[in-house]
């Protein structure tokens, strides 16, 4: 039992030492780890609506763009365990079960697989990915505001990768900007 109580307290103590290192003095972080939250649900239902666009996609660009949608879950991927273990550092607890997920979720659920030519399932990674953008642009002010650098410098690197990749979608589908 006392083992029990010193981990409660270490791991107390290791969100204590996360908050009072950040730039402002001890806060709960409170909007950065709603925020934190927010991207959890909305990444993970990226995931699943790009998984289903990689399965419902048909027509001219399939053998170029399905694997390509390998690479875009990965990534989002790779931002989600990111994020969900930033939100853990900080004491937060992110979503973990599909309904919270779905719950939370800003990113419209597709009911039913439906095929789709490729420019219709590239709009929809498109929609998405602008949609994540603006999200992370809301992480950077919130965490901005609550002087939480870290936290900042993911959403940092993250948005950056997005904004490249919307360019190239918005390019293949002749949208992006100079064409």
């Amino acid at each position: 039992m006392k083992e029990v109580r010193n981990m409660v307290e270490l791991k107390k103590e290791a969100v204590k030492d996360v908050t009072t290192l950040s730039k402002t003095a001890p806060v709960a972080l409170v909007k950065t780890k709603e925020v934190l939250n927010q991207a959890v649900a909305d990444l993970y239902v990226a995931h699943i609506a790009l998984h289903q666009v990689h399965w419902y996609m048909r027509g001219r660009g399939f053998l170029v763009w399905h694997p390509k949608m390998d690479e875009y879950m990965d990534s989002l991927d790779g931002y989600l365990d990111e994020i969900s273990e930033r939100l853990i550092t900080l004491g937060g607890k992110p979503y973990s079960t599909l309904t919270e997920f779905l719950q939370h979720s800003e990113i419209e659920e597709e009911e039913e697989g439906e095929f789709r030519n490729v420019e219709e399932s590239l709009e929809r990674v498109l929609a998405i990915y602008r949609y994540l953008i603006t999200l992370f642009q809301k992480a950077l002010d919130v965490t901005d505001e609550e002087g939480d650098d870290v936290t900042n410098d993911i959403f940092v690197g993250a948005k950056a990768e997005l904004e490249k990749t919307v360019w190239m979608l918005a390019a293949e589908l002749g949208q992006a900007p100079g064409l």
